[in-house]
């Protein structure tokens, strides 16, 4: 049940943080590193790095940020899907 709570944390973080880089984006200030955003995406925070993204209008047209985003996504699906067949997922639940 902490695991749950933990991936809505991250996932609100996520959702914020992506939205205060548009707010900078906007404002013309320094903005927030991709390595950052793509970081927070990877440790958990995806479904709100997705909501950020639509919600906002946010790096929705950059290719290289959403070719490096797909890239998280894809090495968390093959993470998943590992400790999945493994039982280890399957024991926290």
């Amino acid at each position: 049940m902490i695991i749950l709570y933990i991936l809505l944390t991250l996932n609100l973080f996520s959702f914020i943080v992506f939205g205060w880089d548009k707010r900078l984006s906007v404002k013309h200030k320094r903005r927030i590193p991709e390595s950052t955003l793509l970081g927070i995406t990877f440790i958990g925070g995806t479904v709100g790095a997705v909501l950020g993204m639509l919600i906002f209008r946010h790096k929705i047209s950059k290719i290289s940020f959403l070719v490096k985003f797909g890239l998280v996504v894809l090495i968390q699906v093959v993470v998943i899907y590992w400790f999945w067949n493994n039982g280890q997922i399957r024991d926290l639940i």
